[in-house]
């Protein structure tokens, strides 16, 4: 009940000015216009229908172990019920280092700690795509001082040259806003990186977008439209912004699933974006899981190779 009277408040208040959900800090709702899927091919999908990761199409490679006030190991990643399920728990005792530090040769890169274990998955070197449709059907992860994402980039994203055409990080969603899910908070963040993460980032976003259902217990598709002047993002395959701030990438880009706490040198002990502080207690059921339904990739039928 409590929900649908802030969603006919922000309702309400938009329809004095399209700016109120700006002015007083509330998200917007998604356009009524939708996705046209006639003009797409699919290229690439993943439904999650075995019972392990596919190892041809993903790896939990990346350049750290630590990440922000957490760690990321693959113990925390499933295959079940046709879903993907990234898991964030806290561990009293270390898991197992088992990553291989290419750059040094070493599984020994940063040994693991006690704390809170969550996980990323990611395409690099399996799949990689310019232009088209990205998107992922999921449930979001129930809980403080966390957040889940869908996302791309590549290593143009760490070029300083006063551009995102080389490369640049592009956030489908982040889902940051469990703290304020029992006033009706129900929101994502989507958004754009580029020029690295120093003091030349470049940076925009499209705000906070209302979702109508539950998300940490309804499915919901998230999902971006790549092409080369835009990014235009959609929820349930209606438009919530576009974004084209520092030139948009001309490169291929992968795939990243990720959750991540917040924090910083494997400490959870910050409020990041408005996560609110992490806490096993009283909110959320823990272990807290991400679940994915699938995640599918589309390029323009114009743009496809042409048969011989």
């Amino acid at each position: 009940m409590l929900k649908r009277l802030i969603s006919a408040l922000i309702s309400f208040l938009m329809l004095f000015s399209s700016a109120a959900p700006q002015l007083f800090g509330l998200p917007k709702k998604a356009a009524k216009s939708t996705l046209d899927m006639d003009q797409f091919t699919l290229t690439w999908q993943d439904e999650f229908d075995g019972d392990t990761l596919n190892t041809d199409y993903w790896s939990y490679e990346w350049w750290i172990t630590e990440r922000k006030g957490g760690y990321w190991h693959e113990d925390m990643v499933s295959v079940e019920d046709g879903n993907l399920v990234i898991r964030c728990d806290y561990k009293d005792e270390p898991l197992e280092n088992r990553y291989y530090d290419k750059w040094h040769d070493t599984i020994d890169f940063k040994p693991y700690k006690p704390g809170y274990y969550s996980a990323q998955i990611v395409t690099r070197d399996k799949f990689e795509q310019c232009y088209g449709y990205f998107e992922t059907r999921c449930i979001l992860p129930a809980g403080y001082g966390l957040w889940s994402a869908f996302w791309m980039m590549n290593e143009g994203v760490y070029n300083v040259d006063g551009s995102g055409r080389d490369g640049t990080e592009v956030d489908v969603f982040e889902s940051m806003y469990y703290k304020d899910h029992w006033w009706g908070g129900d929101a994502v963040i989507t958004g754009i990186h580029y020029d690295g993460y120093g003091e030349d980032e470049g940076s925009d976003s499209i705000g906070k977008i209302w979702i109508d259902n539950d998300p940490y217990k309804e499915y919901n598709t998230y999902g971006v439209e790549w092409n080369e002047n835009e990014y235009i993002f959609y929820i349930n395959g209606h438009e919530t912004g576009r974004l084209s701030t520092g030139g948009v990438s001309q490169n291929p880009e992968f795939l990243l699933l990720s959750v991540e706490v917040a924090g910083h040198d494997g400490i959870a002990d910050a409020d990041r974006h408005g996560t609110g502080k992490i806490t096993k207690t009283p909110q959320g059921n823990w272990p807290v899981e991400f679940k994915v339904d699938y995640v599918r990739v589309y390029q323009y039928k114009d743009k496809m190779p042409k048969p011989l």
